[in-house]
């Protein structure tokens, strides 16, 4: 930004704006300056710039669209200026001090009359909105500052501002952040910091209660509401009271909050003549809320709008729109002959393609109105009388529905201007703002109070109408305070959390607080959510307060009280498939966790631990206890089938002493723990192990069977439960991957390889199926010489080369160095568990191999790499 400033005060080209007639402008064409046009979306910095910019110069003035943006910018200047060298112009406000060099405006109370060294106009693109675009076309092409002019606004005026304006120089200010499209979330999954977006009153009122009560409360935000109450609602949510904002697109322009998420409920709009659908432009403007000069944002839909088009989508995160094709035009060369010849001109038609004539503004509307009336055609017979009924005529209807009560106040006002005294008598004025000065009622008949008073305030700053201007200004501002904040008032109780408010009442009331549970779960008290009980566990809304936790909890507790023991007869007389075990021991009930699996009498025996129990009466722990150990004990035997059977086979002697031990271990065992059974089986034995699926290999005893993914995944997390879940090793456990041969074995235990069929060798797990065939592969390739091709061995087993050498290591092979510097294998003593540096503390050295052992046979093996 700094370095734009530095780049603007150092250029001076000649004066290049369209000429201008001291009427419309009030300023001398050769004392025009520099024209600029600040370009790029929101949330750019573009309006910082500008009055950077102005405070640069001697003197200036700059309009923004919004009486509420005005008063902002007023104060922040105020701030760096003094308040005896800042003014505020607007229809309702006029502080004016005598030695002031800066004005801020709203665009159509900008004193043009007053030459200034730089001149701003704030969102010049609605040059092209129907209602008031007029008078920013007029800014556009007549109002200049004597040094420099510069307008603010979107891209997509840009090629109008070429042909209407032919030298402005243009400044693009790209977005700091990113504005990237969320998606669809409902109402009640909407992320904090968001604000949600809607175009009329009802729909706005509609969502901010469904929000309340889901979500504890929202601010609310209206263009009917007054400057002071939208204020205080856009503070109720900045100062984090509420994480909501519900508003209309009031929002999309000018008004600075902390938003994370910007998401429309609606995207359709009552334009003054029929609803329409928001252009992507439009659709960008208030999306553009979301995100704060380096902070992302994010935008979206809710409600019943599902979602947003592709095309939409990117137009809106890349700043791609269609440029305006015309602006609003209206004739300010106006003649006041008579009212006819005033209605006349006003209907001109302008001479360029790229202007298009303004219809049905208010003020000419109530002109026409007026202009009907036999009466004041009667007065209006001279240029001063017509002057004025067109100065009446311009006179505001804040509730936007020009109707036949104000059309006759006008008419009222006219009339009393032209007596003799040419003032609004103090009497009359007195009874109407009198009309005005209450604050009883509901939110509609406030914001219509505070929209009569705002029409006052704009009355009462013509001091040529009223004896004592000062007097009026003052009191139509207290009375709009007062309304402004008794609507605050209003807006807060209604849409931010009121169940501390019935808890007071009912206790207050000796009265007992109501509760109940939802099908879905959902907690209420007294009609209002505090919370959601999912299995067997309560959680309290966060939104509710801390001092109302105790009575709402007291509350919740006795509905919850008859809601769990219904829950734990439906668990009892649940069917097998409705309950889960998730990997890290986790036992799912219905989609919520219930309990967990613990450390049990033996590995096969895991023990059920209920979990969030806190709500369970007596008995109710043991009846879910024992219905989920029964699922479990299923689970493991299904799981584990092949070890029931080994278990409870008819074998005797060794074989039925094998069989134990090999079952205890889940169907893996080294070979050396159980050479002195294997030594003892006979044939008999042997084929009645073979046939229970058990395979003796030559350095392992395993289960092909129980070697699949799914019984490795039960047996890894069997071990680990057993032998204290976290407390060893995360969970769910480090179980190798469907269709791996082998993993590294890093860190984990090696009794937890071994216990998943996964024997250690050094840096490597390998599948007992694997090792059992790479000690094949070794022996039979021993037969025909040395070795060539080691990493075809490394593929087998799913290794590096590197990695197959400290297999090798750990099955009892040394390195040497052979004739010609290759790498030599020689077979030595087999180390137990991948070596003795993996031994556990108390292991016993590996059995040496009997004489009629596979290892016997192994000779000098050597691998030449």
């Amino acid at each position: 930004m700094e370095d734009i400033i530095t780049a603007l005060a150092m250029r001076h080209p000649k004066p290049n704006a369209l000429p201008m007639s001291a009427a419309s402008s009030g300023v001398a064409s050769q004392h025009q300056g520099r024209v600029t046009a600040v370009l790029g979306p929101t949330n750019t910095g573009k309006t910082y710039l500008a009055i950077e910019r102005m405070l640069g110069h001697r003197s200036g003035m700059i309009g923004f669209p919004l009486r509420l943006l005005a008063r902002e910018n007023y104060d922040k200047i105020v701030k760096a200026k003094g308040r005896h060298a800042v003014a505020l112009v607007t229809g309702e406000e006029k502080i004016i001090p005598p030695r002031a060099v800066y004005f801020v405006c709203t665009v159509e109370s900008m004193p043009l009359d007053r030459p200034v060294a730089f001149l701003g106009v704030d969102e010049i693109q609605l040059a092209a909105d129907p209602e008031r675009g007029h008078i920013f076309t007029e800014r556009l092409l007549h109002a200049r500052g004597m040094d420099e002019t510069m307008f603010l606004g979107a891209d997509t005026i840009k090629p109008l501002i070429q042909r209407l304006v032919p030298r402005c120089e243009f400044i693009s200010r790209p977005r700091f952040s990113s504005l990237t499209y969320a998606g669809h979330k409902k109402l009640t999954r909407l992320p904090p910091r968001s604000a949600v977006v809607a175009f009329s009153a009802t729909d706005v009122y509609t969502i901010a209660e469904l929000i309340r009560r889901q979500r504890g409360g929202t601010a609310v935000v209206l263009g009917a509401l007054s400057p002071r109450t939208r204020n205080a609602q856009v503070a109720l949510y900045q100062a984090g009271e509420v994480d909501y904002l519900v508003a209309t697109d009031a929002i999309g322009m000018g008004l600075n909050m902390d938003v994370d998420h910007v998401a429309f409920a609606k995207l359709n709009k009552f334009d003054g003549h029929a609803p329409r659908r928001l252009r992507p432009n439009e659709i960008a403007q208030i999306a553009g809320r979301a995100g704060r000069h380096m902070t992302d944002g994010t935008f979206g839909t809710t409600g019943d709008l599902n979602g947003l088009d592709a095309e939409t989508i990117d137009a809106v995160e890349n700043h791609k729109f269609e440029t305006l094709k015309s602006i609003m035009w209206r004739n300010t060369a106006l003649r006041f002959d008579s009212p006819g010849l005033l209605l006349k001109t006003l209907e001109e038609r302008p001479n360029r393609p790229e202007l298009m004539r303004v219809r049905d503004a208010d003020d000419h509307l109530s002109l026409i109105a007026l202009s009907r009336d036999a009466d004041i055609a009667k007065l209006a017979t001279n240029r001063q009388a017509v002057r004025l009924l067109w100065e009446v005529c311009q006179i505001p209807d804040f509730r936007k529905v020009l109707s036949d009560a104000h059309t006759r106040l006008l008419s009222q006002i006219y009339r009393h201007l032209m007596t003799p005294e040419a003032r609004l008598p103090e009497e009359w004025v007195a009874k109407q703002v009198a009309r005005m000065d209450k604050t009883e009622g509901d939110i509609d008949t406030l914001v219509s109070r505070i929209a009569h008073i705002r029409t006052w305030t704009y009355i009462s700053h013509r001091p040529d109408w009223l004896t004592d201007p000062a007097h009026w200004q003052e009191r139509a501002r207290a009375i709009e305070d007062k309304l402004s904040d008794a609507l605050h008032e209003r807006l807060t109780q209604r849409f931010v959390d009121r169940r501390s408010a019935v808890l007071a009442r009912t206790l207050a009331g000796g009265g007992e607080l109501l509760a109940a549970v939802t099908a879905a779960g959902e907690v209420l008290v007294e009609g209002h959510h505090v919370g959601r009980l999912e299995g067997f566990h309560f959680t309290l809304d966060p939104e509710v307060r801390e001092d109302d936790v105790r009575a709402f909890m007291s509350a919740a507790r006795r509905a919850l009280k008859d809601e769990i023991g219904r829950r734990v007869r439906l668990l009892e007389q649940a069917a097998d498939d409705t309950i889960e075990l998730r990997p890290d021991g986790v036992l799912i009930w219905q989609g919520h966790p219930v309990a967990r699996l613990g450390a049990g009498p033996s590995i096969l025996t895991p023990s059920v631990v209920p979990l969030h129990d806190d709500l369970f009466e007596s008995g109710q722990r043991d009846k879910v206890r024992t219905r989920l150990s029964r699922w479990v004990e299923t689970f493991i035997k299904d799981r584990l089938a092949p070890v029931f059977r080994l278990r409870n086979a008819e074998l005797s002697g060794p074989a039925r002493g094998l069989a134990f031990q090999l079952s205890e271990s889940l169907g893996s065992l080294s070979r050396p723990d159980l050479e002195s059974l294997i030594g003892g089986l006979g044939k008999a034995d042997r084929q009645a192990l073979a046939k229970l699926g058990v395979r003796l290999a030559t350095s392992q005893v395993f289960m092909p069977a129980l070697i699949k993914p799914r019984a490795v995944e039960t047996r890894g997390l069997l071990w680990a439960v057993l032998h204290g879940g976290h407390a060893a090793m995360p969970l769910p456990p480090p179980t190798p991957p469907a269709g791996r041969v082998s993993v590294a074995t890093d860190a984990v235990p090696t009794d937890f390889w071994e216990a998943v069929g996964y024997p250690p060798m050094g840096p490597r797990a390998l599948r007992a199926d694997i090792l059992e065939r790479l000690e094949r592969e070794l022996y039979k390739r021993t037969t025909e010489g040395p070795l060539t091709a080691a990493p075809d061995l490394a593929q087998m087993i799913g290794s590096t080369v590197e990695d197959l050498e400290g297999v090798l290591t750990a099955m009892g092979y040394r390195r040497r160095e052979g004739e010609g510097g290759a790498v030599i294998w020689q077979r030595g003593r087999p180390s137990r568990r991948g070596g003795d540096r993996n031994r556990g503390k108390g292991e016993k050295p590996a059995a040496k191999a009997r004489p009629d052992s596979p290892f016997a046979k192994l000779k000098q093996i050597e691998f030449i790499r």
